[in-house]
């Protein structure tokens, strides 16, 4: 993240930036399977094959409409100042107004609350959290801005594997949607913050965003800066207990969000 918010506007044309570039991925991919079909299919007369292709089919007209709709998103936003397109973000996920924007602002101050400005953003990229990409990073640019601290680093973890990435918040973000799994079935958290603990510079403290609890043990007294959690799962007891536990034990405090 730049140390100074003057080029702010250029941050909000890289969110939805990043929202095209996944969903042009996903049109692509869709249709290199439909042609990989067709040539496995060849002049057969399979009932089975004609069905996945006619399937392929639907999803990429899907995935074509959805492109089209948000390059006219992108084009709207152009015109908007950057309150109006952080406004219409959080509006994408409900906490623009009411309760939602109470509990967002409430968020916001627990953040600022954190000691110094160095933040070390830790995402978990297991299956469970390939559906919630599309408006996470969006909005955790958004929480960024809003909380002025200047993000360090940010981490993915999955199944005893680590990326991270360091430099413009906009060139950390990129890499997270691009080359994090967002597949494996293993919060391995613990592992995860003894490999960012040796091989990182030590922030003025870490946070850690997932929807499920760790998978392996996570030895509190080696993490060396103060971990603020945010549990996506909130109707979720474990996942509750042990981001509460992880942020008491190493002085940090567990914070709240809830996206509509």
């Amino acid at each position: 993240m730049r140390k100074r918010y003057n080029s702010s506007a250029d941050n909000f044309y890289e969110i939805f930036s990043d929202m095209a570039l996944l969903m042009l991925a996903a049109f692509i991919f869709l249709f290199a399977l439909i042609l990989i079909n067709a040539q496995l299919q060849g002049g057969g007369d399979s009932v089975q094959k004609t069905h996945d292709v006619e399937n392929l089919q639907e999803q990429l007209a899907q995935a074509e409409q959805r492109n089209r709709q948000l390059q006219e998103e992108m084009n709207d936003l152009a015109g908007k100042g950057v309150k109006e397109q952080m406004d219409k973000i959080l509006a994408s996920v409900g906490l623009s107004k009411g309760q939602g924007k109470r509990d967002f602002d409430v968020f916001i101050q627990g953040l600022k609350s954190i000691p110094g400005k160095e933040l070390h953003l830790i995402v978990d990229a297991t299956g469970s959290m390939h559906g919630v990409t599309t408006f996470l990073v969006p909005v955790l640019r958004v929480i960024a801005i809003r909380s002025g601290k200047h993000l360090s680093a940010v981490t993915w973890y999955a199944d005893r594997k680590v990326g991270t990435f360091s430099g413009s918040m906009g060139a950390m973000f990129d890499n997270l949607m691009q080359k994090a799994p967002f597949i494996g079935v293993d919060e391995t958290i613990g592992y995860t913050f003894q490999k960012i603990a040796k091989d990182s510079p030590v922030p003025d403290a870490y946070m850690l965003i997932g929807d499920e609890p760790p998978t392996d043990t996570v030895y509190y007294h080696s993490i060396p800066a103060p971990v603020f959690t945010l549990p996506l799962g909130m109707n979720d007891a474990d996942t509750i207990f042990a981001y509460n536990a992880i942020a008491e034990g190493t002085g940090g405090k567990m914070l709240k969000l809830q996206f509509h």
